[in-house]
């Protein structure tokens, strides 16, 4: 499997762990405010392939808690059960992170205890999903069936929505509530702008538009938070 991505260390991707973070390239989407679109389009080559890997886990047995598999979209790859395997008998926790276009691969993750931790991305309300996504139309049924699946329990998860002042308004987290109910934890992001996002001219809710968004949330999700939002 090629890696298109490796951060050696992290203290914020993965919840609880000191972790690395692996990037995996393509993805089903193509969200204008995407930060990692060198993945998406695949104009970031490989850095390593999957052995390359797994020789520098050898390496931080010991330094490192968990390996947090993000994209593009991870799932997209035949090889993941088998990568996170290896990964597993080195001693590592397992977080994904994932658009949930790919229920089959979640479950049987799941399923075989491969992941410990899942980050879901709820990107917007039904009715303005394909356009925040950045495709013409979408067919929802995968995303809400990842949905069922985490919401069964058999691990820890998260849903997150990345929020976007072009994209998102009160009327969306009204609508977002019933597929957000019952998740453990839900987190509401800022848009920041880089280089990489595909889409100029988007920009970031203001702070108090994101405290009314948080406060919709939290009708749905009690433990709704704002993340790297500094109010």
């Amino acid at each position: 499997m090629k890696i298109h991505g490796l951060q050696k260390m992290t203290l914020l991707d993965f919840p609880g762990k000191v972790a690395c973070t692996v990037f995996l390239g393509g993805c089903d989407y193509r969200c204008p405010f995407c930060h990692n679109y060198e993945l998406v389009d695949g104009s970031a080559p490989p850095v390593m392939d999957d052995t390359e890997l797994l020789a520098f886990l050898e390496k931080r047995t010991g330094l490192l808690d968990g390996v947090a598999f993000t994209g593009g979209e991870p799932c997209l790859h035949p090889g993941l059960p088998g990568l996170i395997r290896k990964i597993r008998e080195l001693g590592f926790a397992v977080k994904l992170d994932t658009n949930g276009c790919h229920p089959d691969m979640l479950a049987h993750l799941l399923e075989e205890r491969l992941i410990d931790y899942t980050a879901m991305d709820i990107k917007n309300s039904p009715g303005k999903y394909a356009v925040t996504v950045g495709l013409e139309s979408i067919d929802l049924t995968p995303v809400m069936e990842s949905v069922r699946i985490l919401k069964q329990g058999t691990a820890d998860f998260e849903f997150r929505t990345t929020v976007v002042a072009e994209f998102h308004t009160e009327k969306d987290f009204e609508e977002m509530g019933p597929i957000l109910a019952g998740a453990p934890r839900y987190f509401l992001q800022k848009f920041t702008d880089r280089d990489s996002v595909p889409f100029g001219n988007l920009h970031a809710p203001t702070n108090g538009e994101m405290r009314r968004y948080l406060e919709i949330a939290q009708q749905f999700v009690p433990s709704a938070e704002l993340r790297g939002v500094d109010l």
